[in-house]
């Protein structure tokens, strides 16, 4: 049998005409159609710390995004985010970005010119609109939004309309709004479609927690502002420190999925995910610990499949947080989210992350950024010799978790295959049972096999191949890319 091997990038660079470098099918066995692994084609290279281009819009294409929301339209997918800027005041207005493959990104401008003024009258000394979300409800695109600033819970919701993600919106107003001795913070707005179609707008932060309530659908407005239901909250000991909360359903599992931010969007930022049958909850986490939960530890609480982290050669990410969650019929499930690199903080960028589900319905993120991997593919037993390198994602430290090196030996109790691409993986005497794919190492610059489990303890491991095997591969079939210029 042949051995699985990887490409160098150099190689198939000089067999491949660049047009066409848009993926590659490589042989493990080639006269068995199903042990071909198709991987993604080289990214753009976005350099880090773009310092020329601070002052140039155009030129922030994965930079200066907070609290993304995306949502897509036709062949564009659209990308709303907070008003920040490196290096100055932002210009408010709600950022718009849009992307033809969700790897490729272009400016787009502003969705407003300006703070909406019935929300500066609320909150006069806002600089910018934070976390806005997009939700389609009927013939209409509804744009919500936030208006606040650092350290109070005086607060704004507004809500805006348009036939189209490209505008223009025609604002409606407020939709909540909150001050000092209210239990809620109107921030971070997401609105979710419950089993019927009906809208409901989930809301809050630090103060207080995060709550649901329903939406009017004529009129995208909160049908009662007093009649709010509790879905998370945390402790004071952590500052009650959650917020961003995104909640999505999946008809497969027949449950909705609650993911919000914990802890510090400057230091320590981290994912987490709990799952209801109901829109309304209760959300309990993977060990039935409900996200209502002051009583035990604050980090136990939640299940954690995001973090701060770092694979050997690459930036070393910090506090990845405030997602949003992607249900495309095309190209799967996706976690779009923002993080920083620990050098320089002050620095936001956008990450792209596929993301897959475990056979008992558990939400899992690739451990690397999106290069147009496809999801389900069968994955040979015998592709996973070789070194790995791996990060346990403990849900008590939030701080980033660098990798460790270890090796997979198929055969020897390392790693079982258990579905297409489903695996068990054994590793520092725990069982992960989760997928694995075909991706882009961006920090070794190359393609590479990625795992993303979860253990009987809820506990998440990430794994990254990063071996390359003596033999080179069969390049069996290149197809033209599909993907916008």
């Amino acid at each position: 049998m042949a051995k699985f091997a990887f490409a160098s990038f150099e190689m198939v660079k000089l067999l491949l005409p660049s047009a066409l470098f848009a993926f590659a099918l490589f042989c493990l066995d080639c006269a068995s159609p199903s042990k071909t692994i198709k991987f993604p084609s080289e990214p753009p290279r976005y350099p880090m710390y773009d310092v020329a281009g601070l002052n140039d819009e155009k030129r922030w294409t994965v930079y200066n995004v907070h609290d993304p929301a995306i949502v897509k339209d036709g062949e564009f997918y659209y990308l709303f985010s907070t008003d920040v800027r490196v290096g100055g005041p932002p210009r408010p207005g709600i950022q718009v970005r849009r992307s033809r493959d969700l790897i490729r990104w272009e400016w787009f401008g502003y969705a407003f010119n300006g703070i909406p003024e019935k929300a500066l009258e609320w909150v006069p000394r806002a600089r910018g609109i934070w976390a806005p979300d997009v939700v389609k409800i009927g013939d209409w695109f509804y744009l919500y939004y936030c208006v606040s600033i650092f350290g109070t819970n005086r607060s704004y919701i507004g809500v805006a309309r348009s036939k189209s993600l490209a505008g223009p919106w025609e604002d409606l107003g407020e939709v909540v709004k909150t001050t000092w001795g209210d239990e809620a913070n109107a921030i971070d707005p997401n609105v979710v479609l419950d089993r019927n179609g009906r809208p409901w707008l989930v809301y809050g932060s630090y103060f207080g927690g995060i709550y649901i309530t329903p939406l009017n659908p004529e009129t995208g407005k909160v049908v009662d502002p007093s009649k709010k239901i509790l879905l998370a909250r945390r402790p004071a000991s952590v500052h009650g420190a959650v917020e961003g909360a995104y909640i999505v359903y999946n008809p497969d599992f027949d449950m909705f999925y609650l993911f919000v931010s914990y802890d510090s969007l400057f230091r320590d930022y981290n994912v987490r995910v709990a799952r209801s049958k109901e829109v309304t909850g209760p959300y309990l986490d993977y060990n039935g610990k409900a996200m209502t939960d002051t009583s035990s530890e604050p980090w136990s609480v939640g299940t954690k499949i995001l973090g701060g982290y770092g694979f050997r050669g690459g930036e070393t990410w910090i506090a990845p947080g405030h997602c949003s969650i992607l249900k495309d019929p095309e190209r799967g499930w996706f976690m779009v989210h923002h993080v920083r690199e620990k050098r320089d903080p002050a620095w936001m960028y956008l990450h792209v992350r596929k993301l897959v589900w475990t056979r008992d319905g558990w939400p899992l993120v690739s451990p690397q950024r999106y290069a147009g991997e496809e999801e389900e593919q069968e994955i040979p037993e015998e592709a996973l010799s070789g070194e790995w390198e791996f990060i346990i994602l403990d849900p008590a430290v939030n701080t980033p978790i660098l990798s460790e090196t270890a090796r997979v030996d198929t055969g020897q109790g390392t790693v079982r295959k258990v579905g297409k691409n489903d695996f068990v993986f054994t590793y520092s005497g725990d069982k992960y049972e989760g997928k694995v794919l075909p991706s882009w190492d961006w920090e070794q610059w190359r393609p590479t096999l990625v795992f993303a489990g979860i253990s009987g303890k809820g506990v998440v491991l990430w794994g990254k191949r990063t071996s390359l095997p003596p033999t080179q591969p069969t390049i069996e079939n290149v197809g033209a890319s599909t993907f916008g210029e």
